[in-house]
């Protein structure tokens, strides 16, 4: 098979082989011969930015290619896309997938393949079912119509219900290493070497967030920004003040991501619903669109409000990293600081605690991630943060 669908995956070897061999056992499986290395559900795991979606994605699109996967046709182009017509990729609407949305995939899962072989779900962050929608979506994860295979990502296996991972074959995804990072930016992405060798530490082994450093100079502002909140906390107001200057940044950013969604939608919904068509009155169109402006506009807030929440967690990891950092110098260690270019910076915080303290620091960063995942209120979490970075012995309930 041309790897050519593959090529984005970095560092995951072994999860191309097993993806790989699916695809031509897949095509064994049509020709009436056995095919073991395939299997209609599959659950993709792998922390964040280690390329699951991709993974995933890339898996749909090899099973809709009529070459098992050149990488260069239209249906390797598009299907990663979620724009082909035998593939699915989903992605959840707000902070979970309900009922409704478990309906809607069991509504897709019952369709046959238009010009492929195979019809793909993808279903990303399927850590975020909750326990009613995958009652709803058993029986079609365990015997789904011929033909249809589903591809769950998550994080883990422990963050998905066993009744998902009983009925699914898991492929584990590594984080991939910072030299492979590197070399993606320079030979996909025409990034400098110098470039492409900081974004990859810094990005902590997730590819977007190492594009994403290296392409785009407000992202490394921005890191830097949260970066340096650790060295001004003098007191609380201190602590409050930079609680909400991080979720402003947040909102902000993620302002501008679903900025452009919510406009393409609200467009296409104008479209659908007959604006500016002939015939059709202001009155008509108003009563059309009711129904259709709720529901998108409850989706919107969703999405907006996963948005913050996930630019938040960029930034706590950031700060992990940072702390992470500092424990190093603290121990005297040999090994790579992820923010070297910091080190001035962060050995006057290693100077200024024990071992101790930086070990509570972090063990604050990683309840508050925990707490937002949780639904707590972003600002409370993130103000309860500060005050903890500021003075560690405290627990801020």
């Amino acid at each position: 098979m041309t790897p050519g669908i593959w090529d984005r995956l970095v560092g995951q070897d072994a999860v191309v082989a097993e993806l790989s061999r699916a695809v031509d056992d897949a095509e064994a499986i049509r020709r009436g011969e056995p095919g073991p290395g395939m299997t209609h559900a599959w659950l993709v795991t792998g922390p964040p930015g280690s390329g699951r979606s991709t993974a995933a994605t890339a898996f749909a699109a090899a099973l809709a290619c009529p070459e098992d996967g050149c990488g260069v046709c239209d249906t390797c182009r598009t299907a990663p896309l979620g724009a082909h017509p035998d593939v699915d990729v989903i992605t959840a609407p707000g902070l979970t997938y309900g009922v409704s949305e478990a309906r809607d995939l069991v509504a897709r899962a019952s369709m046959s393949p238009i010009s492929s072989p195979w019809h793909a779900i993808v279903v990303e962050d399927a850590d975020r079912l909750t326990e009613q929608a995958v009652n709803v979506l058993l029986k079609a994860l365990e015997e789904p119509p011929p033909h249809t295979v589903w591809i769950l990502c998550a994080p883990s296996v422990e963050d998905v219900l066993p009744t998902i991972v009983s009925r699914a074959r898991h492929v584990p995804l590594r984080t991939p290493g910072t030299a492979d990072i590197a070399d993606l930016l320079v030979d996909n992405y025409g990034v400098d070497r110098a470039m492409a060798s900081f974004a990859a530490r810094a990005s902590q082994g997730h590819i977007g967030r190492a594009r994403a450093l290296a392409r785009d100079e407000h992202a490394r502002q921005r890191r830097q920004e949260v970066l340096r909140l650790p060295l001004g906390l003098g007191d609380v107001p201190s602590c409050f003040a930079a609680a909400a200057n991080l979720l402003s940044a947040a909102t902000e950013d993620a302002r501008a991501i679903t900025d452009a969604l919510d406009a393409a939608e609200e467009a296409s919904l104008l479209s659908e619903y007959g604006d500016g068509a002939s015939g059709v009155t202001p009155a008509k169109l108003k009563r059309l669109m009711s129904s259709a402006t709720k529901d998108l506009t409850a989706r919107q807030k969703a999405r907006r409000t996963r948005t913050i929440r996930d630019q938040v967690d960029r930034a706590l990891v950031d700060l992990l990293g940072l702390y992470r950092d500092v424990l190093a110098v603290q121990f005297d260690s040999d090994v790579p600081l992820i923010n070297e270019e910091m080190r001035p910076q962060i050995s006057q915080l290693a100077e200024r605690s024990t071992e101790n303290d930086t070990g509570r620091r972090l063990s604050a960063i990683a309840y508050c991630r925990q707490q937002i995942t949780a639904n707590v209120t972003p600002l409370l979490a993130v103000e309860s943060l500060m005050v903890e970075l500021k003075d560690p012995w405290i627990r801020v309930a």
